[in-house]
């Protein structure tokens, strides 16, 4: 959901913030007009239009009240042609820090956390010293605790991107590799801050969530993936929604093809990976109904209060991975405003080979969730920059038709469609 998906200057590749086109772009296509009703015609046209444009399978479930639509276009294994289907499993990345962030939110109700305590009152020994007394836990989860991204350093082929001597090869070395969650911290921690504890914009990161994990272990005396499991998808009544245990996926699912910029040509299934890179930052599995339910049920104040739901809602300004956009961020929640249309919210995640959104409009009535299975495709030019690709352009018309009933023109979008491309 962001207008570029370069990777950091730092060479930090994005992953996280999923790269998908900016749905609060959508408004500089035109304004829409709002429409309740849901059409499988257009919907399905405009999903096929995304497979077209070279996404190999992408589904999607878009609802409105008690209606619902669900869809699917395109395969799911491009070797065997084996279809993809609208309830398969899907790697859903940081939408995960929605569950971690509402987790942290019940036990703000229960009093066994404070927002505005510092972590050093609750983890000592992992953030010591004054950064343990400036870094809040509210710091951690909007982004504001100035914890840089361990993600350069876990995969370190990674971090000369997009010079020509960056490889993938750590996304290789480290497929079957169990970090846990205090070597990465360090990482992060022991990496230059990328700012002042509270300071007026925030960086994306996931040690953040991965810290706020050990704040859940700490007070419930569980494993935080445990306490979440029961309390957040539990409550929600979800039924395929869990943090993997091992590399593989249970049940129906695709395969999740990375292609970094460009650099592994043809695109490499990552579908079985160790998620401990992740953790309570990015691991969870979903679908895009139950992730749907979670986002309405969340907004109905049956995960959380509304007071802490209110606490959520509250957004600083955020610099994404790539270093090229900065977006609204509460509490594990983003806030998007396409004018016209509404104000949406919700979050998107990327992993290896896999990216998915799903947002909800403020009244929890609205709400869309797709899933795709091609990452990072777009290829650098010259500079390094990665380049626009019809897959931008397709993603953008659908999410419009799902959230705001319309589709952008060839001359809303102020350039010529681009021709449709099989798979």
């Amino acid at each position: 959901m962001r207008r570029s998906v370069a990777a950091l200057a730092t060479g930090v590749v994005a992953i996280g913030t999923a790269s998908t086109p900016d749905l609060a772009g959508a408004a500089a296509a035109g304004t829409a007009r709002p429409s309740t009703a849901l059409e499988p015609t257009e919907l399905q046209s405009a999903l096929d239009a995304v497979h077209h444009a070279g996404m190999p399978g992408v589904y999607a479930d878009v609802r409105d009240g008690d209606r619902a639509w669900r869809g699917a276009s395109g395969v799911a294994d491009v070797r065997m042609g084996r279809p993809v289907t609208p309830d398969m499993r899907q790697r859903v990345g940081s939408i995960t820090k929605t569950f971690t962030a509402a987790a942290v939110m019940q036990q703000v109700e229960n009093a066994r956390i404070r927002l505005d305590a510092p972590i050093g009152d609750y983890l000592p020994t992992l953030v010591p010293g004054e950064r343990g007394k400036q870094i809040t836990v509210r710091m951690l989860l909007n982004h504001t605790s100035g914890i840089p991204e361990y993600l350069p350093y876990a995969f370190p082929s990674l971090r000369t991107f997009p010079s020509p001597d960056a490889s993938t090869k750590s996304l290789d070395d480290n497929r079957y590799r169990r970090f846990s969650p205090a070597e990465l911290i360090k990482m992060g921690l022991d990496a230059p801050p990328t700012g002042r504890p509270g300071g007026p914009t925030g960086v994306y990161s996931n040690a953040n969530y991965l810290l706020l994990g050990q704040l859940l272990e700490k007070v419930t005396g569980i494993p935080a993936e445990k306490y979440i499991t029961r309390e957040v998808i539990g409550r929600a009544g979800l039924k395929h929604t869990w943090f993997p245990d091992g590399p593989h996926l249970r049940g129906p699912h695709s395969r999740m093809y990375e292609a970094f910029y460009g650099k592994i040509d043809p695109p490499r299934d990552y579908s079985e990976y160790d998620m401990s890179w992740v953790g309570t930052g990015a691991a969870l599995v979903s679908t895009t109904a139950d992730l749907d339910r979670f986002y309405g049920l969340l907004f109905s104040g049956r995960i959380v209060a509304p007071s802490s739901l209110a606490e959520m809602q509250r957004t600083v300004p955020v610099l994404t991975q790539d270093g090229q956009s900065v977006i609204d961020y509460g509490l594990g929640l983003r806030r998007i405003e396409i004018p016209g249309c509404g104000t949406f919210w919700g979050h998107d995640g990327t992993v290896w080979g896999a990216q998915t959104i799903s947002v909800t409009s403020a009244d929890g009535r609205r709400r869309m969730s797709v899933a795709m299975n091609l990452v990072r495709w777009n290829k650098p030019d010259a500079s390094g920059k990665p380049q626009r690709h019809p897959i931008d352009d397709a993603l953008l018309a659908f999410y419009r038709t799902a959230m705001c009933g319309t589709q952008p023109t060839d001359s809303e979008h102020g350039l010529k469609r681009q021709p449709k491309q099989t798979n």
